[in-house]
């Protein structure tokens, strides 16, 4: 048995995952279209666990959680919300003002090892950049997914995806174009081995 674990992750051109002030450009930075918002609601469709870092969890609860109000929320997120989800943290406590979401303590790699061992059910991770870069130098993440939208936020961006991340070899398994303007490249990351001297 050995699930397979998708790394998911939204981006400017120039790697940033999200944006700082001074500007606010929206969700998406904006760019979000009808192509890219079903997309995203089939993704979470079918069988599947969410796995989130304790940082990026605390942020989706404060904006997204089952008591934060669905006002003009996105579909795919209210199906995310209804996904069993492991949260890996050794300072959260349950219960989590989340649906079907569980406190994992311990180190990710050690988690997120077991879970792949101990079922075949998918893991999904959106977000939780300090994790799943841990998570992709143990040969955990199968399957990176980024999704790039058509800005370069230059004087905002903040959260580079990879800083201090380890080298990667990518082999590129799939590439959707959405509404014209948005890519979504999906690779096989494999940390890269450098030649002894």
């Amino acid at each position: 048995m050995s699930a397979t674990y998708t790394f998911d992750v939204f981006t400017s051109l120039d790697g940033h995952a999200s944006y700082g002030p001074p500007g606010d450009w929206g969700g998406y930075w904006g760019k979000q279209g009808p192509e890219f918002l079903d997309h995203r609601l089939a993704a979470y469709d079918g069988e599947q666990r969410m796995i989130f870092g304790a940082t990026t969890f605390s942020l989706f609860a404060q904006m997204i959680g089952a008591d934060a109000g669905d006002e003009g929320r996105d579909p795919w997120i209210d199906r995310m919300l209804t996904l069993p989800t492991t949260v890996v943290s050794s300072t959260l406590r349950g219960p989590l003002d989340w649906p079907r979401a569980t406190v994992a303590s311990g180190d990710a790699v050690d988690v997120v090892r077991r879970m792949k061992e101990e079922s075949d059910v998918p893991m999904r991770s959106h977000g939780s950049l300090s994790m799943n870069r841990a998570l992709m130098a143990a040969g955990l993440v199968d399957r990176l997914q980024i999704t790039v939208f058509p800005v370069v936020a230059g004087q905002t961006g903040d959260e580079p995806i990879f800083a201090g991340a380890a080298d990667f070899d990518l082999e590129l398994l799939e590439t959707r174009t959405l509404d014209g303007r948005t890519q979504e490249l999906t690779y096989r990351p494999t940390l890269h081995s450098w030649p002894t001297p």
